[in-house]
């Protein structure tokens, strides 16, 4: 089993030990918005205690509503919390490509190649800084983490800094 093939966990509805992981500062949401409305992302995220969105998309551009970067931004502020871009930690065009192909050994390589760049490394750096500084939840768009790049992003951090990452699903 390589590291992709490595279970995290599932999302919960544990709310008692949601609240109690965001405030021990080592928990790491994830969350995909694909076929979600922006309230109800807003409301999964507030209601899981995150306070600083961690986008992690290559190009923050939607053509689901609200989920633009600037749009995103505003209505993730609106609700009180904090909004981050880091744009060296997402999926490359090619592996997009590959990830809507279903190739996932070509789309997992291409991740790994993406994250071991020195930009990305930085980024993982602040995105460890910003997670242990406050709930967050790392966001991109495929509603099923196990086949999104979060994944790997959550599992580097996860392993380097302890985190407890608990994947989020958007009830719509």
């Amino acid at each position: 089993m390589d590291h992709r093939d490595e279970p995290l966990d599932e999302p919960s509805d544990d709310e008692d030990g949601s609240a109690r992981e965001a405030m021990s500062g080592k928990v790491l949401y994830t969350i995909g918005y694909e076929k979600a409305l922006l309230q109800d992302v807003l409301d999964t995220l507030t209601k899981a205690g995150a306070s600083t969105l961690i986008d992690v998309r290559d190009r923050p551009i939607s053509r689901r509503p609200g989920f633009s970067k600037r749009q995103l931004a505003a209505a993730i502020e609106n609700a009180g919390m904090r909004y981050v871009y880091l744009a060296a930690l997402g999926t490359p065009p090619e592996g997009r490509l590959a990830g809507r192909r279903r190739e996932w050994e070509r789309f997992w390589g291409i991740v790994e190649e993406k994250l071991a760049r020195p930009e990305a490394e930085l980024d993982l750096r602040r995105a460890a800084e910003i997670a242990a500084a406050a709930p967050s939840s790392l966001l991109c768009y495929e509603a099923d983490w196990r086949v999104c790049h979060r994944r790997r992003i959550a599992e580097i951090l996860a392993r380097r800094h302890g985190f407890h990452v608990r994947h989020l699903a958007v009830r719509n």
